[in-house]
């Protein structure tokens, strides 16, 4: 077999052809059973939405063609193994940081992690050891690790088991990966990378590093951002240092056992037209990304980042991929420009923050999406600028931590009004999503700074999740 070869796809046709009479699961049996799912999806798409069975493996126990399709995707990312995750890359980030390490044992990670790392050490009680990431001040992000702070935290904490790694970041931001993976490894830690932003780093020419070209232990990568498969499909890759049987039965924890047949093609697909296609896909991609980039510095007001921001220690690299976009020169927040992107002109962007958004680019553009891109935003500027003073930007605070987000977590807890809850330790999530990264975690003091943040990102129109409260007004806090 090789990468030509999409075995699961090609089973899956096999299936369909062979005119099989189904007395199992789904019970909408190839549509027949909803008329009105099947005119909206499509009639071959409702038969391939199958049940797991021997001509088409299993993917918790997989032995055929899953099998097979697994290891030309690892051979295609250049891991040595790899899994097909159908639970997005929540469930790949999960396992890493489960199979890594157990209860009480520590992992060092930047405080801007995804909410599913964190929500992984409510799950395994792994203690966090946190490392703030440098932060700019100019755009409000949080950016890389530092190998400075990294070498100090891991003095300090030599009995660690792990280093979680977020590369790329959001916004584009990358550290010194190859660096981070020798020091953790002279310390027998591994190294586990949220790279979820990053499928385009293995196919692209002139990309930063991937995770798995420099040896990290694992990776977690969302196939469905930028390679081309469905969303909720993703991959999570490993290295030669890791037990492959013990990651997969940490990963059947939480991994649904009903896999998505429709999920699992996709992935396959999409990994073959990579292989087959990535360099000029990708090439396309940031020639697009460029453009827009130039022609938004040039309106004035906006700045779309890019690689100047390189410093070799909290910005070691950056992805040209993204298209992250500052606003707040133009006096509103990321959010506000989001809104009215969506509202009044028709275009969506994947999110806004308090000082930027991002437009994910990839090769399904045309020039003429993005030129409508920049038409929208002159415009917003034009009829909506104001004065920046004041502007409250930054989407990264300092956590003041407590106790672990597990045992917080898990506390008895009462709830009480977010504005009365100064000093208090949380019991809960608070976040904006996307990003989805945690503006307090359980077991994090809740400061006025806080408080005051939260206030002001529910003003501008962010959408706050993770308390019990939908209207987050009130927060469960630690009982005392």
């Amino acid at each position: 077999m090789n990468q030509r070869n999409a075995p699961l796809y090609e089973a899956l046709e096999r299936h369909r052809s062979d005119r099989i009479v189904h007395f199992d699961v789904p019970g909408h049996k190839g549509g027949r059973g909803n008329r009105e799912l099947t005119d909206f999806l499509g009639e071959k798409c409702l038969k391939a939405d199958v049940n797991s069975m021997k001509p088409l493996d299993n993917l918790n126990h997989p032995v055929s063609v899953i099998k097979d399709a697994q290891q030309l995707a690892a051979e295609a990312f250049g891991a040595h193994s790899c899994f097909f995750i159908v639970n997005g890359t929540t469930a790949a980030v999960q396992t890493m940081v489960m199979s890594a390490c157990k209860a009480g044992e520590k992992i060092l990670m930047p405080r801007n992690v995804h909410i599913s790392a964190i929500n992984a050490l409510i799950l395994s009680g792994a203690v966090p050891v946190y490392m703030d990431p440098g932060i700019n001040n100019r755009l409000g992000i949080a950016l890389g690790m530092s190998i400075t702070d990294i070498k100090n935290e891991i003095e300090k904490h030599p009995d660690a088991k792990a280093i979680l790694v977020n590369n790329p970041t959001y916004y584009g931001i990358c550290s010194n990966l190859k660096e981070i993976v020798e020091l953790a490894h002279s310390h027998n830690m591994l190294v586990l990378v949220d790279e979820a932003h990053g499928t385009h780093f293995y196919f692209g020419d002139n990309m930063p590093v991937s995770a798995m070209e420099v040896g990290a232990d694992m990776a977690s990568v969302s196939m469905h951002k930028t390679g081309g498969s469905l969303t909720q499909s993703s991959l999570l890759l490993c290295g030669e240092n890791v037990n492959y049987d013990y990651i997969r039965q940490i990963l059947g924890l939480t991994q649904t056992t009903s896999a998505s047949y429709l999920l699992l093609t996709s992935l396959d697909l999409a990994r073959k037209n990579l292989s087959l296609n990535g360099r000029e896909i990708f090439r396309k991609t940031i020639e697009l990304a460029e453009y827009a980039r130039r022609e938004i510095n040039n309106l004035g007001g906006y700045y779309a980042f890019s690689n100047e921001l390189i410093d070799n220690e909290n910005v070691y690299d950056f992805d040209m991929a993204k298209l992250s976009i500052n606003t707040s020169e133009i006096g509103l927040a990321g959010i506000e420009v989001y809104d009215i992107l969506r509202d009044d002109y028709g275009i969506q962007v994947e999110f806004g923050d308090l000082g930027n958004i991002l437009a994910v680019v990839s090769a399904g553009d045309r020039a003429m999406e993005i030129e409508r891109l920049i038409s929208a935003l002159y415009e917003i500027k034009r009829l909506y600028a104001k004065d920046p003073t004041d502007m409250f930007c930054h989407n990264y605070i300092k956590p003041d931590f407590v106790c672990t987000p597990q045992k917080a977590f898990y506390s008895n807890k009462k709830a009480m009004p977010l504005k009365d809850s100064t000093g208090k330790v949380s019991g809960e999530f608070v976040m904006a999503y996307p990003p989805g990264i945690p503006i307090l975690t359980p077991g994090e003091r809740i400061t006025d700074e806080i408080i005051d943040y939260i206030a002001y990102a529910k003003e501008k129109g962010s959408l706050l999740m993770g308390t019990q409260d939908m209207k987050a007004e009130n927060i469960m806090i630690v009982g005392e």
